[in-house]
């Protein structure tokens, strides 16, 4: 899913608007890739570094699985200022620099900032019909 410019509306979320809509991108994934069950954060922050690296592959090492999530968190909170790209390794794995420490304290507030952008991030699959 390339970068586009996201709604503005995100920002100002209340907390059951950010409730609802996450709950509508876990439906959409979990409908996509046909599930059983709601996929967590986790699971989400994994698809999205898999399509940020381009891998496609049926089967990750752990280290790997925490390295596309790490690549995802990163990719999210680029936009918010807390890291920079720096480029793509030999590898073509992305990499970048904190540049800002975050502001959200806490575990659920950390939490409630990665559902936020993911969110944003899935934003214009939901409002699209056509790109499902």
């Amino acid at each position: 899913m390339p970068a586009m410019a996201r709604p503005p509306i995100f920002a100002a979320m209340e907390e059951w608007q950010l409730e609802f809509e996450w709950l509508r991108v876990r439906h959409w994934v979990k409908d996509r890739f046909a599930r059983k069950e709601l996929p967590d954060l986790n699971a989400v922050l994994f698809l999205i570094g898999m399509q940020e690296v381009g891998k496609y592959q049926t089967a990750f090492s752990k280290e790997e699985k925490q390295d596309l999530m790490h690549v995802a968190v990163c990719h999210l909170l680029t936009e918010e200022g807390y890291f920079a790209f720096e480029g793509l390794d030999a590898d073509g794995w992305p990499h970048w620099k904190p540049v800002a420490p975050v502001d959200a304290r806490g575990l659920q507030a950390q939490e409630a900032l990665l559902r936020r952008k993911v969110v944003e991030y899935f934003a214009p699959l939901l409002s699209d019909p056509q790109k499902s």
